[in-house]
């Protein structure tokens, strides 16, 4: 196999446009930097292209669960390596790789110190190529699969919260454990779950999503501060931005493992799970999900994840419709997509 070492130049651009991809959701920049900064200082990571390895191949996929906002969240390094050793005596055949659950600051990076730590590359084709709210949207559409047995490990807390383990069910069954493991973790667990093999990955994951990161990181770091980088990132995406105020209404709810809130700036409201869900000026749609919505600081041109939203702060938003972007399967499948409605409590199919 041919795998291309992974440079601290490659992370921080991984960081920045997972970032933008994140759409909202994804995980913090700083968490970010500071999870690669620690695969470095183990060894160095490694991307593999999709066919550097062989149809039967099996790659699992590794993933923090949880609420971004959660004060008493948890997971440290050896919590993420864990689960990979766990998975590979769970699983009955060889893990060749790991693919991360979706790009964002944090999760982009995912997998690339657990490569570090074992030597597996991680696969340059992550679940989905943006960041999503349910374990099933990162599940390359296995939810359609009735007879697939999902395998997941998992660990995260400290103290009396720390919880590791693994489960072994169905799709539903399974990510609903994780997601409570998640809670009584204090927040967040690192995962390692649904080993495939690399035909499947082909059809369903998005291919290139890793290599379009960095990429767009080096678009937004090619220009100096400042809003342009805004509106370079939105040409590069093939995107526009929609608006650019003050935010006059910040509300965010932790709900079940999740961030739930809406965000308005001016006649633009947009409302999010996690991830922004819709943008909509006076009612009239901008964004609805997987396009991708995503908001910047106005005046330096940092993408703000929707957790750091704040009553007052001078952001842009953008909106990239789902076609310019590298998506999963499940971003088609309008049973997922559906679940959203009761939570946003507005319309998405």
């Amino acid at each position: 196999m041919t795998a291309r070492i992974l440079t601290l130049e490659d992370a921080k651009k991984a960081v920045y446009g997972g970032c933008i991809l994140g759409g909202g959701g994804g995980g913090w920049i700083e968490k970010g930097i500071e999870n690669y900064k620690q695969a470095f200082s183990i060894g160095s990571p490694k991307l593999a292209s999709v066919d550097d390895l062989q149809a039967e191949d099996f790659v699992a996929c590794v993933s923090l669960v949880g609420a971004p906002s959660a004060k008493d969240a948890y997971v440290e390094s050896q919590h993420l390596i864990d689960t990979v050793k766990r998975m590979q005596k769970e699983f009955n055949k060889p893990i060749k790789a790991l693919m991360t659950n979706e790009n964002g600051a944090e999760t982009t990076v995912n997998g690339w110190l657990q490569s570090a730590a074992t030597g597996l590359p991680v696969l340059d084709a992550p679940s989905n190529g943006r960041a999503h709210p349910t374990g099933s949207m990162g599940s390359m559409n296995l939810s359609e699969i009735d007879s697939y047995n999902s395998i997941q490990t998992f660990a995260g807390g400290y103290g009396r919260k720390k919880v590791e383990g693994s489960i072994s069910a169905t799709l539903d069954l399974s990510s609903d454990a994780v997601r409570f493991a998640s809670v009584q973790a204090g927040g967040m667990v690192g995962v390692c779950r649904n080993p495939v093999n690399m035909n499947y990955v082909k059809k369903n994951a998005a291919v290139g999503g890793i290599t379009q990161a960095i990429e767009l990181g080096d678009v937004f770091f090619s220009i100096s501060e400042g809003p342009e980088r805004i509106e370079a990132v939105a040409s590069y995406l093939k995107g526009r931005v929609i608006h650019s105020g003050k935010v006059n209404h910040f509300e965010l709810n932790e709900t079940g493992g999740f961030d739930v809130g809406c965000v308005r700036i001016d006649d633009l409201e947009l409302s999010f799970w996690n991830e922004y869900m819709t943008a909509a000026v006076n009612g009239q749609r901008k964004g609805t999900f997987p396009d991708l919505i995503m908001t910047f600081d106005a005046e330096t041109g940092d993408p703000i994840v929707s957790a750091e939203i704040k009553e007052g702060l001078k952001i842009a938003v953008i909106s990239v419709p789902k076609e310019n972007l590298k998506l999963s399967t499940t971003m088609s499948n309008k049973k997922l997509l559906k679940a959203i409605e009761p939570i946003i409590q507005k319309k998405i199919i």
